[in-house]
């Protein structure tokens, strides 16, 4: 079988999107029922060196936006970074995800093999192909940024696991047999 690069992008980055909307969520129900301020919660960070909450899933979303629209050669929506609630967050997240979702299949005609050249800091630049670039780049990051507010979360006491996670592949889990 045969995965398209479509699938790869799009399918991993709703999937686990729509993943970290719903423990953003469970964060939400752990500051009300704690009675805490969810400020605290969206302005953590692990260390002081490390971005805070929303700017842990503000750059995931930009990672998955960014990366696919790299991958088929169009400019991303943009994203104002001012988000200053977990709703807010969450509103980001689906705009995001409207936005993938939206992305026709012909857009990713080529794309595998598609030059991405980018600049870095330093005076440096990455050049691979489409392919190298999301199994290499965008996915990585992508992940970084997405296990990093979960873990910010966690360390904040919010009661989530892998389960919450991984939710979107509950759809693939059945009883042996079935």
């Amino acid at each position: 079988m045969t995965i398209s690069l479509r699938t790869m992008a799009i399918d991993t980055f709703v999937g686990m999107l729509g993943d970290l909307s719903n423990v953003l969520g469970k964060g939400t129900e752990h500051a009300k029922a704690k009675n805490l301020n969810e400020a605290a919660l969206v302005n953590a960070r692990l260390a002081p060196d490390m971005y805070t909450l929303a700017q842990q899933v503000q750059v995931a979303c930009d990672n998955a936006k960014n990366g696919t629209a790299r991958i088929i050669g169009k400019e991303p929506p943009h994203h104002e970074d001012n988000e200053k609630t977990i709703d807010e967050l969450k509103v980001r997240i689906a705009k995001t995800i409207d936005y993938l979702k939206g992305l026709p299949a012909a857009a990713f005609e080529g794309a595998a093999e598609r030059k991405i050249v980018m600049d870095l800091q330093n005076g440096l630049e990455l050049e691979m192909t489409g392919a190298q670039f999301l199994k290499d780049w965008a996915l990585p990051h992508f992940y970084f940024h997405v296990v990093t507010a979960y873990d910010i979360l966690r360390h904040k006491g919010v009661e989530i696991g892998k389960r919450d996670f991984m939710g979107h592949v509950g759809a693939y889990i059945r009883k042996r047999g079935k």
